[in-house]
């Protein structure tokens, strides 16, 4: 299980380095479409090649990050009935989760993904926009962001197998990282709420 949880522990500095450099993005998109606005309505210049970028930056943000809202666990859950199964339950039904439908799922949009990848990038396909920009980037963001995912569904599977045989902790109550910019808060505090600890 050592060996498990140190590429466990891989995987989620890679899903960390990834989220905090992604959000980067979320500036550059700002700044251009304000460069854009202005050289629209000062200059009556523009370029569909500038609106185009900003479609890109945030399906990054949206494709790359999903690993990291993963690991922050701010993934939606319908609490009215995970609040009411015991925290074994709750893991259990996690990694069947992970294992029977995010995983195929992740493997499955990758590979319908792949093939037109790479018929953009032969091809040199373009946006049909005038002075719109090429595809594949956009295309490859699919099978990257997937892939990710992926990862760290295994990360999370191997967490909550090393919790379920007592070699480790609850992998949804951690500490919240003051340095991490995209924390939004449903990092709870590393204590287990009263009564978590037996169940």
């Amino acid at each position: 299980m050592g060996m498990l949880l140190n590429i466990s522990s891989m995987i989620d500095a890679l899903t960390r380095y990834v989220g905090r450099a992604i959000i980067w993005l979320i500036l550059a998109a700002t700044l251009i479409s304000a460069a854009n606005a202005v050289a629209r309505k000062a200059f009556s210049v523009g370029s569909n090649a500038f609106l185009e970028i900003q479609w890109y930056l945030f399906a990054a943000v949206f494709m790359l990050g999903a690993g990291h809202a993963f690991l922050q666990n701010a993934h939606v859950r319908i609490d009215v009935l995970a609040n009411k199964l015991s925290k074994r339950t709750r893991m259990y039904i996690d990694i069947g989760g992970i294992l029977f439908f995010l995983l195929p799922m992740c493997y499955l949009i990758s590979s319908f993904a792949w093939p037109v990848l790479m018929a953009a990038y032969t091809s040199g396909e373009v946006s049909s926009n005038a002075g719109g920009l090429i595809r594949w980037p956009l295309y490859a963001l699919v099978p990257a962001g997937f892939a990710l995912l992926a990862l760290q569904g295994v990360s999370e599977v191997i967490k909550r197998a090393a919790f379920l045989s007592g070699a480790g902790p609850d992998p949804t109550l951690h500490e919240t990282d003051a340095h991490d910019p995209l924390d939004t808060g449903h990092a709870h505090s590393a204590q287990p709420a009263s009564g978590e600890v037996n169940k």
